[in-house]
């Protein structure tokens, strides 16, 4: 990854926080990593705890950001969140997955949250 693309990503990820605590979120963790990866935030909204993949662009010509989110990435964040979940224990805590993209251009920044972007694989829990 260039070191433009990083910049871009780090950008993506600091308007990410901003954007979810003006929607009501509170931030628990960021860049949480474990062995089997890493999950840019995970926050509280109201009484579910959201993991949250920042996707951010540059153009929209190659598709939305969200679209990065392909299924062996929610594998990946799927795993990461179990291991959250247990390792805080709680797993009897309602769970959801969010992805908030942007799109930086000359327009201006295009943001968007979607809420319950991707179900859990069910097959990171055993």
């Amino acid at each position: 990854m260039s070191k433009s693309n990083l910049c871009l990503g780090k950008a993506g990820e600091e308007s990410a926080i901003v954007f979810l605590k003006d929607n009501g979120y509170k931030i628990l963790a960021r860049n949480y990593k474990s062995k089997f990866g890493e999950i840019d935030i995970i926050a509280k909204d109201k009484d579910t705890v959201c993991f949250i993949e920042v996707k951010t662009r540059r153009t929209g010509r190659f598709g939305a950001p969200q679209e990065a989110v392909l299924k062996s990435k929610q594998r990946k964040i799927s795993r990461v969140a179990v291991n959250f979940l247990k390792e805080n224990k709680l797993l009897d805590e309602r769970a959801r997955f969010d992805v908030v993209s942007f799109v930086y251009s000359d327009n201006g920044i295009k943001q968007n949250l979607i809420r319950n972007a991707f179900e859990l694989d069910e097959r990171t829990i055993y």
